[in-house]
């Protein structure tokens, strides 16, 4: 919602009458963690390396976009990558799930079908991270797992650590939960493998990662494309369910396109009349919420996919840690 964007982005003076809550979370959190380190609460080791990616605020910061790159590159160096995710927003009955790339997002979670489509990774998803771990593996002969969104889970010991920082927010008001949008403090980058900048200017130890997308297609046709070009001085309708859909509706502005704004909760659940505007106008949105527009989608609907582009090194970085891991 844009009162809480205001409060945890908009500085540090609105949100202070809730900074004794953001305190009360803070020594939470540090127990827990002090709880898994001293062994009070199990961890468990899964039968294959698995990596973690995620970050540290609420809301989107381009972890999706990442997995799906990382998914591509392990798969490039030989390897059969599996993944496990929360499937949030799912109402599946029970968990784990697998996904698959034509699974119901009502029961799975609009990402964890996103992510099946563009990796054809074998993928479950559930609230517990290491049973959905086993559930893939039962299925499955993966040899690397990607947890997304699996950095706060340390019920599932990890091999790599990778968290993801939007580069133009980054971490907001720099309050915990609820004063800002913390789940752990910044410190915690101390303890992790890598740190992936989404956008901006890196600072020292971060690694620059860049969203690209310059196509746009129709969510019931990905056959039906168009260059983001097309648009360039056209007034659309860009329709956003996202994290942060102020990224969205910039990436347009910067391709010319004159942008009438409709944000919706993070993983919202379209219905075919979010999408009517009584005019002939173009509707843009996002691939996020384009799985879920599909079945009602028409031809002036379009999404735009994008794909994310590392700094070079990167990738051989990450194997050469990764085989060492194996290695013992």
């Amino acid at each position: 919602m844009k009162w809480v964007t205001w409060l945890w982005y908009g500085g540090r003076l609105p949100a202070l009458p809730l900074v004794p809550v953001s305190w009360l979370f803070r020594t939470m959190v540090a127990g827990r963690q002090w709880a898994y380190r001293n062994g009070l609460f199990t961890s468990h080791r899964i039968a294959r390396p698995v990596i973690v990616v995620g970050n540290l605020t609420v809301g989107g910061s381009g972890k999706t976009p990442f997995v799906i790159w990382l998914a591509g590159q392990l798969h490039a160096a030989g390897y059969w990558p599996g993944i496990v995710s929360r499937g949030y927003g799912g109402k599946a009955s029970h968990w784990p799930q697998q996904v698959r790339a034509d699974s119901d997002t009502m029961m799975v979670g609009d990402e964890a079908v996103l992510i099946a489509r563009r990796t054809g990774c074998p993928m479950t998803v559930g609230p517990d991270r290491v049973a959905a771990c086993r559930a893939l593996l039962k299925y499955h002969d993966c040899d690397v797992i990607i947890a997304d969104d699996g950095l706060q889970h340390y019920a599932l010991q990890r091999d790599l650590e990778i968290v993801i920082i939007d580069g133009v927010r980054r971490f907001g008001n720099g309050f915990c939960l609820p004063a800002g949008p913390l789940r752990e403090l910044p410190s915690r980058l101390r303890t992790v493998d890598w740190v992936v900048l989404n956008g901006g200017f890196p600072h020292t130890g971060e690694t620059l990662m860049q969203l690209e997308g310059n196509r746009l297609c129709n969510p019931a046709d990905t056959d039906r494309c168009q260059p983001l070009s097309t648009l360039r001085g056209k007034a659309v309708h860009a329709v956003a369910g996202i994290g942060n859909p102020g990224r969205f509706f910039a990436r347009l502005r910067e391709a010319g396109v004159q942008v009438e704004e409709h944000s919706f909760p993070d993983h919202h659940r379209f219905t075919a009349q979010d999408l009517v505007f009584n005019d002939d106008k173009p509707v843009v949105m996002t691939e996020k919420d384009a799985v879920k527009c599909q079945p009602f989608a028409l031809p002036h609907h379009w999404y735009l996919p994008v794909t994310a582009r590392l700094e070079n090194g990167f990738t051989t970085h990450l194997l050469q840690l990764l085989k060492r891991k194996i290695d013992g």
